[in-house]
């Protein structure tokens, strides 16, 4: 959203004084840092409330909140604390936000086409034989992952410096329509969650079991679908083509039969390569399927099992220097610790069934 700088204006009687004084002071942060500064606040405000989530918001990927905006560490610590006072539902003060911390910085390891096509069909296969059931009536889709995103590009004590969320844990319930769903995500959701209740249709940004139920498994025709339902999004068609089957990967149950055929269909999108080593927000190490934002210039990356093939979790790594980034900056990552169904919402797996 672009903002206008706000005009000044002055009332008659306060005019004369006004020239009078001496001029004040440079402020700590220019202008625009300060408007920037505010718009995210007030989207950590409106983004906490209790208000119904619509479908298409739940999407956890590309969590740039302040990209290319240069902040002291004053200012930061006083966004993270004004965030923690409003992060609350029904009036209450929740839980206080973690404050950021440095981002990893790793080696940018090169990808290759050369083994793309056989390390495709060896995690396609993997995802044939998933042997997750599906959810029933009244069930609901449980995932639970470890994550972390970017927070600020870089702050003005050091502009090499990136600053992302501390590893934390993120539980979601969904049902089968997805018209029911609920989200946990202490220290960056109120106390207790959020409801995911919504009215809206599915669709590939905001998918449900039974909608993707529905999608072909011809990888062609799924990759067209994809092309043609996100045409005009992100930075480019092929990047929001890898992004949107990523973002299925990481928060969806995906039938086993599209699963396959989404990992066919990727392979497909120019640009994305193999990586031979790659690190998810666990810690497990595992072989990866990449592409390139050419214009943000970071990697996403999926990491799967080296043995098993089996998905792992995500990771984006800064591999061009941009909007102050440097290469090598792991600006977010994922691990998926369980994916399952339920018999309630807010209902954890195991013997007795606890609930948040």
């Amino acid at each position: 959203m672009i903002r206008k700088k706000p005009r000044r204006e002055e009332s008659p009687d306060h005019a004369e004084p006004a020239r009078l004084l001496p001029a004040p002071g440079d402020p700590h942060l220019w202008l625009d840092r300060h408007l920037l500064l505010e718009e995210h606040l007030m989207h950590e405000i409106r983004s906490t409330v209790s208000a119904p989530v619509p479908a298409s918001s739940r999407r956890p990927a590309r969590r740039l909140l302040l990209i290319g905006v240069p902040v002291t560490a004053a200012a930061l610590a006083g966004a993270f604390a004004f965030t923690a006072l409003t992060n609350s539902e029904g009036g209450g003060p929740a839980a206080a936000t973690p404050p950021p911390v440095a981002a990893p910085v790793v080696r940018v390891e090169p990808g290759s086409t050369a083994r793309l096509a056989s390390t495709v069909e060896h995690i396609a296969a993997a995802a044939s034989a998933g042997t997750t059931p599906g959810p029933g009536p009244g069930q609901y889709v449980y995932i639970k992952s470890e994550v972390s995103y970017l927070s600020v590009s870089h702050t003005d004590a050091d502009d090499s410096m990136a600053m992302v969320q501390p590893l934390h844990i993120r539980e979601v319930w969904n049902s089968p329509d997805g018209k029911q769903g609920w989200l946990d995500e202490p220290g960056y959701k109120p106390k207790g969650g959020i409801t995911l209740d919504t009215n809206v249709e599915p669709t590939l940004g905001g998918a449900s079991y039974d909608y993707l139920r529905t999608l072909p498994t011809d990888p062609d025709v799924l990759l067209k679908k994809i092309y043609e339902e996100t045409e005009g999004q992100g930075n480019s068609p092929d990047q929001e083509a890898f992004t949107t089957v990523g973002d299925l990967l990481g928060e969806e149950l995906v039938p086993a039969k599209l699963s396959a055929a989404l990992y066919r269909a990727a392979a497909k999108i120019p640009g994305v390569v193999v990586v031979d080593h790659a690190q998810d927000g666990a810690g497990r190490e595992g072989i990866a399927l990449a592409h390139v934002d050419q214009k943000g210039g970071d990697r996403t990356e999926w990491i799967f099992d080296p043995g098993t093939y089996a998905y792992l979790g995500s990771r984006a790594v800064q591999v061009k220097q941009a909007d102050g980034i440097r290469p090598g900056t792991v600006i977010n990552r994922t691990a998926v610790l369980e994916r399952t169904v339920v018999d309630a919402q807010k209902q954890r797996p195991g013997a007795q069934g606890t609930r948040a």
